[in-house]
This record gives structure tokens, C-alpha cells and sequence, in this order.
């Protein structure tokens, strides 16, 4: 399980998630609708309709999801290039699988509270887990997937066999490179260990040692995932790579299930067995292999024959990495601040328990909980207007017109800002109750679901600031611009280092984590004010003042709302137990506050509300 968010600034952004990957290789045709829909809504400074004409989307040769810097607008899948109706079918297929794959991985993550806690075994198995990752993503997956993957796009394009030659070398220079660096990790674990929690207990050092040795294995199914996903994409072959994470999940589930009824609730790393780390170790490895076996599977179904190949001479592949040196920038400073956070939030469990302070939430596992929740209206909002927005902003630039990039940032983000500002109001509001409701069974007790959610609050106030910076790299990456956003990485990074740092020592360690996500925060904001400070000259500004007015009515028309849903949680939490009151609370809470945030909204004339229900009622009624 990948439980570092995806788009953290801790993480580089090439994610090692498959599906998520995959996820971002797509051409989805409902957000390119919702930003036409609303084609209406320009800014004062745009030129005047009919000066030229606007390329419909459908002309733009390729309209994939070119997520990452150097992609130059890929469609990895080329699937602009497939039928009306193969377009659609895979379209449905990837959002089914979506859906899908979000909910068995929300069931995945609440099984493992369940099974293991928020504790110290929590925090060994999380931190074990989270490394296969880490050194995946520092040496391989950001080349990955910023380098390789456009490399082998363009080659099949340019070759006279179709690139079939770059295939080969490339699937086996990543193959035989993956398994060499999953040998050197397996025998690197305690070191590794070290690194990234260095306060562990003796008992809880000892178990995710144990749990790394089987888990470091997973850099090689990841690894052959990602490569198999992405040549799967470039034969047009969707389903794989969006519903074998699926199989992930359900077997982590599964695992998570068993170790619960094996070892029962409230397992420590004191009381845990050697039999029981195996368990945990094998199956979550498990998981990881049978997605991969899938794809390969998959690939070779696709009609791939694997015919190793090393004569790298003249392949190209060299020219490719010397293209990399700022994505590598960026990926080092995303894993020097993955180090620091996670060596602080391990502490913090560790100081808190041994200081005999309630450790509920004290350590990276509740961390983790509560960023997996922040993370998903982010995913499923912002990351769909994203995936219309950068192909339509590298078709502008090509075209030489920059006000329509800046029309497209402005737009796109006002309309994200729509639905995120109430949500993160509500998350604030619920966070609480909503955590205790899934959480709290198993080795979660309800203190340490409210901990989560707790924590969870204070995450939902980044999520505006942590969109827009999304947002603003979308655009460096449709100016070809790699460069500047490894530049604002520094000193973004420099503050959020800082003050988690500061947290160690200046705040009580059962609070440490509480305070972790405004150090994440600070990277957004400060990464957010310098690339929107630097994009102004070549976009002739950003439309500053229509989007600060939007923000400041939509953060206005959420007041009434928010103090509706406070008022419901303090008036159902009088009721006894947990769950009716939680469920009951967040019903009202967020029906009546959403009634209420649309009519206040409309009231003080926020036009982008008024234009999103028009488009969804249009859409409703179309159907």
C-alpha cells in the first residue's frame, strides 16, 4: 500500500501507484465538457470572440493527461487517435475502475486501522511499507515515469518498427535494474529502517526490520507494474492497468482481515509473533505481485513477446536521462522532506509513549489516515479539471496564445474552487465524527479516530492553497517549463523542513502530528505565492483579482453552513454511542449546510456557482 499522498510535496510527482499512474495517462472527455460548458465565463482581458478562431479540443492531435514535465502533451494511450465509441467504452471502463479502485482502497485503509492501530505496530508496519516506495520513487519511478515513458512514446511514433527495439531495451534495462535494487534494499533494511525512524523502540525497530525484508521485495512488482501499465496505454489497452490494483486491494484486505482474527485486537510490537509479521509481510507482497502478474499477463496478451535486449548504444536512452537533471532536482528535494516528516512523525509516537502521554495519534499512521481523507477531494474534483486543462494550455502555448492559458488557469481553478472551498469547510466540520464512524473499531480505539480527525481538520484548511499550487505547475508544465518548479521546490521545501523540525522540539509529542500539516501546508502556500509571483510576466498576469473575489465570496457563502453543521454535531453528539450520532450528525449537517451554501452563494452573486449547477442540470437533462 502506498500511503504517502500522491501529490505531497514529500513525494515526487511522478506517482508509484499504477493506478494512479495509469489514472493520469488518460484522456477523460467529461472534465473537457464541464470546462466548454462554462466556455462563456471569460475574463475581461481575453480578446474579443472571433479574432480567432478557438481550436475545439477535438482537433488537438493528442489530448492525453501528460501529467509531468517533458511529457510535451503525450497521449500515452493515443487514445485521440481511437474510434468515437472505443473512446467512450475505455472512458467507462477507466471511471468504473476508478470508482472502484478508490473504494477498495478506502476499505483496505480502514481495515488496516482495524487490524493494527495508530500506535507503535502501526507505525512500524507503515513506515516499513512506506519505504519500498520511497527508494522506488528516488532512483527508478521518477525517471519512470517523467523520462522513460514519453521516451518510448516518441520513439514509437518516430521509428520505422513501431519503437518495438526501444520496448525491448527498455523493458529490460527496467526489469534487471529493478531486481538488482530490490537485492541491495532487502539487504539494506535495517539501514534503511534507521533512516527513516530513528527513535523506534527496540521491539518496534525489531518488527519493521522484519516487515522490510518482506516488503522491499514490492520494488520489483511495482516497478514491472508501472512499465507494463504504461505499454499497455500505448497499445490502447486501458482495463488492466485501472482495475488490477483492484486485486491489490482486496488481497491487503484480506491479509488485514486475517491478522486481525489471528492475532486478535490491540497487537503491540511487544506481543506481536514472528508467524504474525510473516503474515503481514508475505500477504502485503502478496498483493503487490498478483497485480503485477496481471499486467504482465495483460501485456503479453497485448502481444508483447519479452526478447531481452542491452545494446543500448544509439538507442537514445542516454540523450533521454540528460533531459531528466530537473525532474531528478525535484525528486531529491521531495525525498529529503519524505525523510524529514517521517522521521518526525515516527518520533513524536515514540517520545509520546515513552513520556507515558496518551498516544492516541501520536505517530505516522494517524498521519497517514488523515492525509489519505484530505487527499480525495483533491483526486476526484481537481484532478479531473487538471487532466482537460493541460492538453487545452499546451495547445494554447503552441499556438502562441498566452491569454488563453491564463483564461484556462483562471477558469479551471474558480470552478475547482466551486466544490473544494465547502468541502474543506466540511471536512473541518465533520472530520471528527466522520473518523470515529470508520475508524473506530479493532485496534482503533474512538480516542484514536478523533486523534485522525483531528489532525484531519487542520489538513483541510491547506486544501485550497494545496489545489491552486497543483494548479500552477499544470501550467510551468504547459510552458515546457521544468526548470522553475525544481527552483520553488527549495525554499517551499526549506519551510516545510523547517517547521516540522521546530515541531519536534518545541511542541508536546502527542501534538507533534497535529501540527505536521501546517508544515505540509507551507510548502503549498509558499510554493503557490512564488509560482504565481513568476508566472505573472509571461502570462501577463493570472486574472489575480476576479479569482481573490471568488474565494473570498465562496469562503463567505460557507459561514451560515458551517455553523449549521457545528450545531448539528453538538446536538446529535448528545445522543449515546458513537455511530448513530456521527451518521445522524453528518446527514443534516451536510444536507441542510449544503442547501444553504448554494442559496447564501447565489445570493451574493458568485456567478461560478450559478454556471456549475446550470451545467450539471444541463448535463442531467441531456441524459
Amino acid at each position: 500500500m502506498h500511503t504517502v499522498p500522491n501529490d505531497h510535496p514529500l513525494t515526487p510527482p511522478p506517482s508509484t501507484d499504477p493506478a494512479d499512474a495509469s489514472r493520469r495517462r488518460r484522456r477523460l472527455l467529461t472534465p473537457e465538457e464541464v470546462l466548454d460548458a462554462v466556455e462563456r465565463d471569460e475574463p475581461a482581458t481575453d480578446p474579443e470572440p472571433g479574432l480567432v478562431p478557438r481550436r475545439d479540443p477535438s482537433d488537438v492531435g493528442d489530448l492525453g493527461t501528460a501529467d509531468r514535465p517533458g511529457e510535451e502533451g503525450n497521449e500515452i494511450g493515443g487514445a485521440a487517435h481511437a474510434a468515437p465509441a472505443d473512446l467512450m467504452r475505455s472512458s467507462a471502463i477507466m471511471a468504473v475502475g476508478t470508482v472502484v479502485s478508490r473504494a477498495t482502497g478506502f476499505i483496505r485503509t480502514v481495515v488496516l486501522a482495524a487490524a493494527l492501530g495508530t500506535q507503535l505496530l502501526g507505525d512500524a508496519y507503515q513506515t516499513a511499507n512506506m519505504v519500498p516506495f520511497a527508494v522506488y520513487d528516488l532512483l527508478i519511478g521518477g525517471l519512470l515515469a517523467s523520462v522513460f515513458v514519453p521516451f518510448l512514446v516518441k520513439r514509437k511514433r518516430l521509428d520505422a518498427d513501431g519503437g518495438a527495439a526501444t520496448e525491448q531495451r527498455l523493458f529490460t534495462i527496467t526489469v534487471l535494474a529493478l531486481f538488482l535494487l530490490s537485492v541491495a534494499a532487502i539487504l539494506a533494511a535495517e539501514w534503511l529502517i534507521r533512516l527513516y525512524a530513528g527513535e523506534f523502540t527496540t521491539a518496534q525497530h525489531e518488527v519493521a526490520v522484519t516487515l522490510a525484508r518482506f516488503l522491499l521485495a514490492q520494488i520489483f512488482f511495482i516497478g514491472v507494474s508501472g512499465i507494463a501499465s504504461a505499454m499497455l496505454n500505448s497499445r490502447n489497452h486501458f482495463g488492466a492497468p485501472m482495475w488490477a490494483p483492484v486485486l491489490n486491494n482486496i488481497a491487503i484486505i484480506a491479509v488485514g482481515v486475517l491478522f486481525l482474527v489471528v492475532a486478535g485486537p490491540g497487537s503491540t510490537p511487544d506481543s506481536v509473533t514472528q508467524s504474525d509479521l510473516t503474515l503481514l509481510g508475505l500477504g502485503t507482497t502478496a498483493g503487490q505481485l498478483a497485480q503485477c502478474a496481471v499486467l504482465v499477463w495483460s501485456l503479453a496478451a497485448a502481444g508483447f513477446r519479452w526478447r531481452p535486449r542491452l545494446d543500448l548504444r544509439g538507442s537514445g536512452l542516454g540523450e533521454a536521462l540528460r533531459t531528466a537533471s530537473w525532474m531528478m532536482v525535484y525528486i531529491g528535494i521531495a525525498q529529503a522532506g519524505l525523510l524529514v516528516t517521517t522521521n518526525v512523525a515516527t518520533r513524536a509516537g515514540v517520545r509520546a509513549a515513552e513520556a507515558g502521554e496518551s498516544v492516541s495519534g501520536a505517530g505516522i499512521t494517524a498521519y497517514q489516515y488523515a492525509s489519505q481523507l484530505f487527499q480525495l477531494p483533491y483526486a476526484i474534483i481537481a484532478v479531473s479539471v487538471i487532466t482537460a486543462l493541460l492538453p487545452r494550455m499546451s495547445a494554447h502555448v503552441a499556438e502562441g496564445r498566452r491569454d488563453l492559458v491564463r483564461s484556462d488557469f483562471s477558469r479551471g481553478f474558480r470552478l475547482s474552487a466551486v466544490l473544494i472551498v465547502p468541502i474543506s469547510v466540511a471536512l473541518m466540520v465533520f472530520a471528527i465524527p466522520f473518523c470515529v464512524l470508520v475508524y473506530a473499531r479493532g485496534s482503533t480505539s474512538v480516542e484514536d479516530a478523533r486523534a485522525i480527525g483531528l489532525i484531519l481538520m487542520v489538513f483541510a484548511v491547506m486544501l485550497i492553497p494545496f489545489t491552486l499550487f497543483q494548479l500552477l505547475m499544470r501550467v510551468y508544465y504547459a510552458l515546457g517549463d521544468t526548470r522553475t518548479p525544481s527552483l520553488i521546490a527549495i525554499p517551499a521545501e526549506l519551510a516545510h523542513a523547517a517547521t516540522a523540525i521546530a515541531l519536534l522540539f518545541w511542541a508536546p509529542p502527542e501534538r507533534i502530528v497535529v501540527g505536521l500539516p501546517v508544515a505540509y501546508g507551507l510548502y503549498y502556500i509558499v510554493g503557490a505565492v512564488l509560482a504565481w509571483w513568476m508566472l505573472r510576466r509571461p502570462l501577463n498576469g493570472l486574472d489575480g483579482r476576479r479569482t481573490l473575489r471568488t474565494l473570498v465570496l465562496l469562503h463567505a457563502a460557507t459561514i451560515p453552513s458551517a455553523l449549521f453543521g457545528v450545531a448539528m454535531v453538538l446536538a446529535f453528539g448528545l445522543l449515546p454511542g458513537v455511530v448513530w450520532s456521527s451518521v445522524l450528525a453528518m446527514l443534516a449537517g451536510g444536507t441542510g449546510g449544503a442547501v444553504l451554501f448554494i442559496l447564501v452563494a447565489q445570493r451574493l452573486g458568485v456567478t461560478e456557482v450559478t454556471t456549475f449547477l446550470d451545467m450539471v442540470r444541463t448535463r442531467l437533462l441531456r441524459r
